[in-house]
């Protein structure tokens, strides 16, 4: 092998960096987002195990494998390295060298690993240890052969050598065909009748197709003019006739196949050898995905001709060297090589420029053929992920029109006319797509490599019709005919058991998620939905064990985090508040934007009575989300309850700005009006305003009736009593509130010796308006108490010394201090978890 100077070695370095350098400005395209960006093997968490038993794609190897799909490029790097090391084995005396095939057969594995077409350079090396290393040529092998079978001689040592190398190398390819049969659980890979048309057809259309396909490589070898990323379909039509002009192709090229090979293996000398190495690289390596023993998912593939353009960059260069040792043909040769590399590179440069973005891509490929109904719907996802719905739309329509079985194509048209709020038109659609599936066959599996795509037809169509009420049985009779397709369709029973929840049947929710957890038990999104069944069973310990399984596989799980934060703080446990603000504080990390996070660690820290971290938390839901309902209202009840009423008032006024029928909003505004500003007109107001919202609202109605005692209205405040004791007439404290007004009338009365004015205002002496004022502190006082267990909030009331008591409080039990704050306490914390459930009601 002629050694490569450093110089050479730059050079064809240079000239690559130059062809390819403006591929650096490219995306992520087409496979590569499947293969890559969405591959979960890739990530950090994955068993390194997993690499060996899913595909390229990520996917489990006994489901969707075929030769697509491999890293080409990094199967040819190991391919090419594990022909250099067998070259090395060949010791001095023809002696076997064996550290040399040890690496070898490593190297295939790995070449392998990368794309099963590696393994095919064990067949390269036979050749090449053969015809080269040994100098046979095949009528040698012949004639030694007749001599063995006459027994007029014996098998040559250096043969046996040979053939010690050979089995060697045989065995390992064996083994390794055996560990890839059974990782596929000895299934070959299905495939559409899309992806491979020739492959379900029947004779001669099948062998004529096929034999077809093998010029047309060629010639994408020889002239790569125009290139396309993707040749199923509809992209060659079918050789279905013998009298079909393509067949001429198909013959010069076996007749031109044929001839090099015959001058490979006949004739000694090296140019016969490098022939034959040339068509080694050329065929050897193209045969798994030349249908010759089973179908490939394609028609054609530029991928899989990588390697076979390494033989044919040698037959290139060899024909070349013969031109250029001619003098005539020198400078001719030399203007010809010059021309094509600097054509090539422009046209490698012009390439790159398409594989810039999905939309680019699949726009080049649409020029190079126009029958290929993948292509329209790639450009059509292309527009859909830039939400271009209408123009997206155009292009699916042309695929189903193209391809009118295409069944992905009318999931396309129906999926964007979804996102145009177009139901009927989408589900008309998705009918059509539906009539276009295999009827259900009992007991028969339905083909692995389809049913992620098409199977969803069942799915979108649910999914659509779900959202009217009415249909939900219908819906659910579509998952269950899903899954009858394909038992382990992990997706559908997602879906249905989202739907179950929705018809408020839990229990079979569950079982559907924990059908689903049989089949993938590393799905975080799983045990986080599972989590919320249990919610739904009213079993939050549950509901925490799968949250918590959730965070194991994906740490960053942001629903997990939120609500497995909102489960601990809900739970009332003081020993799970510390890991609640822990995922709250990951969580506003994830997602900073989200004034939720920010509100719900401000509701832990007035659970810890850490005021003003409280305080500093709501500040900043409220800065994210200026109208955020509940952070408005417990920064105004935080401030109530710390003795800071009059930073409320402004608070609840931008509250009520936004939502003037906050009920809880008017009567805390009303209640510091009242009591701390003694706006007895605007706390009025308030309670006005509720009560035209709610004329049944006792808590609003009871503090009217407190203002017209204040009023000193007491024929007023009287009658509003006795309407709010009927609405709510087994409230203790109404009755005697009314029986305190009652008294004081009475007791106005007997002092007058006649009725109160018609205003309602009293008239008594100095002392009697004492009186009567320091009772009306305790009716205020009483219904301060009260409002707290109407509403469940406000701040604690301020203890007032009493200077009289009434006779009807003699026979009301008194409460300890203690448990008179334990009550508050209970209380307060009660309106929280109410404000947070009509949060999460309303949608904040």
């Amino acid at each position: 092998m002629a050694d490569v100077s450093l110089k050479e070695a730059a050079l064809i370095v240079g000239v690559v960096a130059a062809c390819y350098w403006n591929s650096l400005f490219c995306g992520f395209v087409f496979d590569d987002v499947s293969a890559i960006l969405d591959n979960k093997d890739l990530h950090p968490s994955t068993p390194l195990k997993n690499l060996f038993q899913n595909d390229f794609w990520g996917t489990p190897m006994s489901e969707v494998t075929g030769v697509v799909g491999r890293a080409e490029l990094l199967s040819s790097i190991f391919f090419l390295a594990a022909f250099l090391s067998y070259t090395k084995s060949k010791g001095p005396d023809n002696t076997i060298v064996w550290t040399p095939i040890a690496v070898t057969v490593f190297l295939v594995a790995v070449a392998t690993l990368c794309k099963e077409q590696g393994i095919t350079v064990v067949g390269i090396c036979c050749v090449y240890e053969v015809f080269i290393a040994q100098g046979y040529t095949l009528p040698v092998l012949l004639d030694t052969a007749v001599q063995i079978l006459r027994g007029k001689g014996s098998i040559p040592f250096s043969m046996l050598q040979t053939l010690l190398k050979l089995i060697v190398l045989m065995f390992s390819t064996l083994l390794l065909v055996v560990v890839r049969v059974q990782v596929i659980q000895s299934q070959l890979p299905v495939f559409t009748r899309f992806d491979n048309p020739a492959a379900v057809s029947p004779s001669p259309a099948r062998q004529l197709t096929f034999n077809y396909l093998l010029p047309v490589n060629a010639w994408l070898l020889l002239n790569p003019s125009e290139l396309c990323c993707d040749w199923t379909m509809g992209t060659i039509p079918l050789v279905e006739s013998l009298l079909d002009v393509r067949n001429v192709a198909t013959l010069t090229f076996f007749c031109f196949l044929g001839s090099l090979i015959v001058f490979s293996l006949r004739y000694p000398g090296d140019s016969s050898k490098t022939v034959l190495m040339a068509l080694c690289l050329i065929v050897l390596p193209f045969i798994p995905a030349s249908n010759l023993f089973f179908p490939v998912g394609f028609v054609v593939a530029e991928r899989v001709l990588y390697v076979p353009s390494m033989g044919f960059c040698i037959l290139v260069a060899h024909g070349w060297k013969k031109l250029s040792n001619k003098s005539v043909l020198r400078k001719i040769s030399w203007v010809c090589l010059a021309a094509v590399l600097f054509t090539h590179a422009l046209k490698t440069l012009h390439r790159n420029w398409d594989w810039e973005s999905e939309y680019t891509l699949f726009m080049s490929a649409l020029k190079v053929n126009k029958n290929n109904a993948k292509l329209w719907n790639n450009v059509g996802h292309a527009l859909e992920n830039e939400k271009n719905f209408e123009r997206a739309l155009q292009f699916f329509i042309q695929a189903t029109q193209v391809q009118p079985d295409d069944i992905g194509a009318h999931m396309n048209v129906g999926r964007t006319y979804k996102n145009l709020n177009k139901t009927k038109e989408a589900e008309e659609s998705y009918m059509i797509a539906k009539s276009l599936m295999p009827q259900i066959i009992p007991g028969k599996k339905y083909a692995a490599r389809v049913a992620p795509n098409h199977l969803n037809v069942y799915i979108n169509l649910a999914n659509l019709i779900r959202a009217n009420e009415s249909r939900l049985e219908e819906a659910d009779q579509l998952y269950r005919q899903a899954i009858s397709m394909r038992p382990d369709f992990k997706q559908a029973y997602i879906s249905r058991g989202e739907l179950l929840l929705k018809m408020n049947k839990p229990l079979k929710a569950k079982e559907a998620y924990l059908r689903a957890l049989e089949l993938d038990r590393t799905n975080a999104d799983l045990w986080y939905n599972l989590a919320i069944v249990y919610i739904e069973l009213k079993d939050p310990t549950e509901a925490l064990k799968n949250f918590n399984r959730a965070l194991e596989l994906n740490p960053t799980h942001k629903l997990a985090l939120f609500n497995s934060a909102l489960l601990m703080q809900e739970s009332g446990d003081a020993r799970l508040r510390p890991e609640a603000k822990q995922r709250l504080l990951h969580y506003v990390k994830e997602e900073p934007q989200d004034a939720n996070g920010y509100f719900n660690l401000g509701m832990l820290a007035m659970d810890d009575k850490k005021d003003m971290e409280a305080e500093a938390w709501m500040k900043k839901a409220i800065r994210l989300q200026p109208n955020f309902r509940s952070a408005l209202f417990n920064l105004a009840l935080l401030y109530s309850q710390t003795a800071k009423e009059l930073m409320a008032l402004p608070i609840l006024e931008d509250l009520l700005r936004y939502y003037p029928d906050h009920t809880k909003g008017l009567i805390l505004k009303g209640d510091i009006l009242m009591n701390q500003k003694k706006d007895i007109v605007g706390a009025k107001m308030c309670f006005e305003k509720i009560l035209e919202l709610d004329p049944n609202n006792v808590q609003g109605k009871h503090n009217l009736c407190v203002v017209y005692f204040e009023e000193r209205d007491l024929i007023k405040a009287e009658k509003c009593l006795v309407e709010t004791l009927a609405l709510a007439p087994h409230e203790e404290y109404i009755q005697r509130h009314l029986n305190i007004v009652r008294s004081k009338i009475a007791s106005l009365g007997a002092t007058e010796g006649s009725s109160l004015p018609a205003d309602g205002t009293a008239t008594a002496a100095a002392e009697e308006k004492k009186n009567s004022f320091q009772n009306l502190k305790e009716v205020k006082n009483e219904q301060k108490t009260t409002q707290t267990t109407v509403d469940n909030n406000k701040g604690h009331s301020k203890n007032k010394k009493r200077t009289e008591k009434n006779n009807m409080d003699k026979d009301t039990p008194k409460k300890s201090t203690k448990e008179i704050k334990d009550i508050e306490k209970k209380r307060v914390a009660a309106l929280k978890r109410l404000e947070e459930i009509e949060r999460i009601l309303n949608g904040e």
